[in-house]
């Protein structure tokens, strides 16, 4: 075995005597020490004239047994962007990883039991099954599912189930400003932000930029662990004595000054808002529609392999 590596190496390389050896000449003469090529592969050259092909007409780089390895399986991973040095190594790497599969996979077929090789052909066969079908199946939700679910049947899922929909944690609803810790002026923002009327807004969206961070949507319920996020000085200890409805509070740490306005407080086990709870209560809906288009689909496709007489149950004897 040693002896015909040793000769085809011999064999590759006198084809390729000319001026400058091609690109594969190259990669394959740096690959001649590697270990796999030493002791376990024949490598054969294949830009300049291969030395022998496989029954497929294909151009091999590598063989283990009878499984080949082809150029153009290697050529899409080779980018404009790697040097001559860079693509002989990844080429080496990847041959010499395809040969450790392909080897282990030889000796798992000698070594393992009939029953389990077996078991693990009908595993893949499954696999490949359900790879297929699920690829088939969301090929024709996307084209014809109905993905629009309407204001109407929002609510009407959220009335149906609303004793499901108990908060795990609280829910608050605050406008918010952390200002810089030298920031001039801060009573009158804090006296916009208590005020907030249309021309309170317009006063602090024009001083926007010299805030640290702003939140003024006050109608969007967000977690409190959220808020402690966003305002250090609250922790769970004090969030009692802040976040209270209707509540104003001014905290300070080295980073800034957090200024707040809490709107509304939800706590846990309240029911959740629609409005917070909205895009779950849609994608389980549309999970549902799925799940029925999926049946209908199997259904008209059995049926109609029934009629066009390309699938036939047989009576079997009890």
């Amino acid at each position: 075995m040693f002896l015909l590596a040793k000769n085809v190496l011999m064999k590759a390389y006198i084809t390729c005597l000319t001026p400058s050896n091609c690109y594969f000449c190259e990669m394959f003469l740096a690959l001649k020490k590697s270990f796999l090529v030493r002791y376990s592969l024949i490598l054969l050259v294949v830009s300049c004239g291969p030395l022998w092909k496989d029954q497929t007409g294909g151009e091999p780089i590598a063989r283990v047994g009878e499984s080949f390895l082809y150029k153009e399986d290697v050529t899409p991973f080779i980018t404009k962007e790697m040097t001559k040095a860079d693509s002989t190594a990844f080429i080496t790497n990847y041959i010499n990883k395809w040969a450790s599969k392909q080897l282990l996979l030889s000796k798992s077929k000698i070594n393992l039991s009939e029953e389990k090789l077996a078991e693990f052909d009908a595993l893949v066969s499954d696999y490949k099954t359900d790879l297929y079908t699920r690829a088939y199946k969301e090929a024709l939700i996307r084209q014809g599912s109905d993905t629009v679910i309407g204001q109407s049947q929002l609510e009407q899922f959220y009335e149906n189930e609303k004793e499901n929909f108990k908060l795990k944690e609280r829910l608050i609803k605050l406008r918010f400003i952390e200002l810089p810790i030298q920031f001039l002026n801060k009573e009158i923002v804090i006296s916009k932000l208590k005020s907030f009327q249309s021309d309170d807004i317009r006063y602090l969206d024009s001083i926007g930029v010299q805030f640290k961070k702003l939140h003024f949507n006050d109608s969007i319920w967000v977690s409190a662990p959220r808020v402690l996020e966003e305002i250090p000085p609250l922790t769970l200890e004090n969030q009692n004595r802040y976040l209270k409805k209707s509540q104003f509070f001014e905290l300070q740490d080295s980073l800034g000054v957090y200024l707040a306005k809490i709107m509304g407080v939800l706590e846990v086990n309240d029911i959740a808002p629609l409005s917070y709870i909205e895009p779950s209560i849609k994608q389980v809906l549309l999970n549902r529609r799925k799940l029925d288009y999926i049946r209908q689909l199997e259904t008209e496709i059995i049926d109609e392999a029934i009629k066009e007489k390309e699938f036939e149950v047989y009576a079997q004897d009890n």
